[in-house]
């Protein structure tokens, strides 16, 4: 029988699974699910200390947890933080690249730095982590890949310029790459959460209809890295397929829609002052 990629799902015996961005959120409570099923768990982000603490708080589980630092910005060890997996804990056969920054932006007054800083994590971290982490697989034949995206990549949402343009990027990155991945056996897939109640979403100047606690975001998402034939994983779909049909609407309407919804278009002229952009990790 033909090996289809898009229906492998990676299992404890086939090597590890890595998370970037695993220190907080989503991704800290994926590494505590998946070292509850028995796997040998990698986690990278960039404060050492809070791995460490997730690999303490894993200590009883059937797998474990195994710490690598690193930021992702950073090329070179990325490259080499899958060596160093690949030679200490075996070969990666699941990754979830997670690691994001939500940067909000007043398009009044936008700031170039939040801009430049949402490029170079959410786009620039996960190519870093990506390029070598599909050299390895090509070598073992087989993998699956998950980039953590957003609703916010389907269309422009206020506030989001920055961070829906790199969410946005990585749908399409995912899209583009599915096409060759087929062709050395990797199942790429991309996630795109709607809202999580996470350090990134507390401050949001508008309603986030749906909003998920982390742990059941964790679970669905866990959930869709199991489905065969699943290239997207999102969730909840009652509310991320509302945010598919918006795309299908005029520019017209689409505008005038999330500008009720969200309270957009009741704002009056922007004042003077512009709040110091604090970054918060996904």
């Amino acid at each position: 029988m033909t090996f289809n990629p898009s229906d492998f799902t990676a299992t404890p015996d086939d090597g590890v699974a890595w998370i970037t961005g695993a220190s907080s959120g989503i991704g800290a409570a994926l590494a505590r699910k998946l070292a509850g099923e028995g796997w040998r768990v990698a986690v990278t982000a960039r404060s050492a200390d809070d791995l460490h603490a997730l690999a303490a708080d894993c200590a009883g589980a059937s797998g474990e947890i195994r710490v690598y630092p690193g930021d992702t910005t950073d090329a070179a060890r990325m490259a080499q933080t899958v060596a160093e997996i690949e030679a200490d804990a075996g070969p990666i056969a699941l990754a979830v690249l997670n690691a994001g920054v939500y940067l909000p932006v007043d398009g009044t007054n936008p700031d170039l730095k939040a801009f430049h800083k949402s490029f170079d994590v959410n786009l620039g971290g996960t190519v870093n982590s990506l390029v070598p982490l599909v050299e390895a697989m090509r070598g073992h034949g087989r993998g699956q890949v998950a980039l953590v995206a957003s609703v916010a990549g389907y269309g422009g949402l206020p506030t989001s310029a920055a961070y829906g343009a790199t969410k946005a990027g990585l749908i399409n990155l995912a899209e583009a790459l599915k096409f060759d991945l087929d062709r050395i056996g990797v199942r790429i897939q991309i996630v795109s959460p709607g809202f999580v109640d996470t350090p990134a979403t507390k401050n949001n100047p508008f309603p986030m209809p749906h909003l998920m606690q982390v742990e059941e975001a964790a679970a669905r998402l866990h959930a869709g890295l199991k489905r065969r034939g699943v290239f997207e994983i999102t969730f909840p779909r009652r509310f991320t397929w509302q945010l598919k049909a918006l795309q299908l609407l005029p520019y017209r309407w689409y505008f005038a829609l999330l500008g009720r919804t969200t309270g957009w278009s009741k704002k009056g002229p922007p004042s003077a002052a512009r709040a110091d952009v604090a970054d918060a990790a996904e």
